[in-house]
């Protein structure tokens, strides 16, 4: 496949192929390549992704001036679903002309708000946060005051916290956890455990309610407990050994990756999953339908989040202040291969 020089046509082979690719029709290639209007913006995005899929060079004439740079605040890369987020997040950014400019938290490393400092001090326009501090609540709410005092709007994503004044979008983690309680619970299990991240943070206060309300719903026939640990596959191996010590035959996790870890613990003691224990994750990033055995997880609505925090973030840059309140969305029960009827 020849490279088109910049600024040059394309030949009309690969107006099929970038139709083909994008969905749409040749005529409607052809007018956005040559910058004509009438054509969606949505549709002019499927275009131009195309053209990036194919590998094909834009146009001059279709390269834009950046309408400004928007930082996003994300924990870490370890953890397969932010860079989810952060993927989609950008995406949509870009889609409105916006630069995206990532700011990562490691352990030792720049903190939350030596990451602010950074992206204020290079003139963003916004900042999304996913996972901050605001999900910590031990931490002080009172950097996001002195951020909006700085005149810079912001939008946070999981971790709703009423001290700070702000437009949130979370799961329904309490939600997620009932679904899962739920599963094991219609499969026959019924000692059932949970193994979740430390009670300061919001998400897991919030899971932590919702299983134990579950477990209580299903009947007295049925029992939960709960280990909090850190989200990690080092973590949920050490929680789920704990809950294969009381007698779990059903495990829910607070994160894939600690559903991989007590996957891990069960097949250290000989047991095999979901013959002997079933377990269940959460999160749904893109590999986990390929772990080995494929993980039951609960999915976080990943797409419509990062879209909703793009639109209430860019309406705050536009002036029209979005409700100070939390936009929740509803997670789903992916059913794999590490489920199974309870043992006998």
């Amino acid at each position: 496949m020849s490279v088109t020089e910049p600024g040059a046509a394309v030949a009309p082979a690969r107006l099929a192929d970038i139709a083909a690719q994008a969905q749409v029709s040749e005529a409607t290639v052809s007018r956005v390549l040559n910058g004509k209007a009438g054509v969606a913006t949505a549709t002019r995005q499927k275009v131009l992704a195309a053209l990036d899929v194919l590998g094909y060079e834009r146009p001059v004439r279709l390269r834009q001036r950046s309408a400004g740079l928007v930082g996003l605040v994300i924990p870490e890369l370890t953890n397969p679903i932010f860079p989810a987020f952060a993927q989609v997040i950008e995406q949509a950014l870009a889609g409105y002309g916006y630069t995206p400019v990532l700011g990562t938290q490691m352990p030792g490393g720049v903190t939350e708000d030596e990451l602010v400092d950074q992206l204020v001090e290079r003139g963003v326009t916004g900042i999304i946060f996913m996972s901050g501090l605001h999900a910590d609540l031990s931490a002080d709410p009172g950097r996001y005051t002195r951020l909006a005092g700085r005149g810079v709007p912001f939008v946070l994503i999981n971790g709703y916290n009423e001290r700070v004044s702000a437009p949130f979008v979370s799961p329904d983690d309490d939600a997620a956890a009932r679904m899962a309680v739920r599963h094991l619970t219609d499969l026959g299990h019924r000692r059932i455990g949970l193994a979740v991240g430390p009670t300061r943070f919001v998400p897991s206060l919030r899971k932590t309610e919702g299983f134990t309300a579950a477990v209580a719903e299903a009947g007295p026939d049925v029992e939960g407990r709960v280990e909090h640990t850190l989200f990690t596959v080092e973590g949920g191996q050490a929680a789920a050994g704990a809950l294969l010590d009381a007698g779990c035959t059903g495990i829910v996790c607070g994160s894939d990756l600690m559903a991989l870890g007590a996957v891990r613990a069960a097949r250290g003691r000989g047991l095999d999953v979901p013959r002997d224990v079933s377990v269940i994750g959460y999160d749904d990033s893109e590999l986990i339908a390929f772990t080995d055995p494929p993980l039951t997880t609960v999915r976080q609505p990943v797409r419509a989040m990062a879209h909703a925090a793009v639109q209430s973030l860019l309406e705050e840059i536009g002036g029209s202040p979005v409700p100070r309140t939390e936009f929740v969305f509803q997670p789903e029960l992916v059913v794999r291969s590490s489920t199974s009827q309870a043992p006998a």
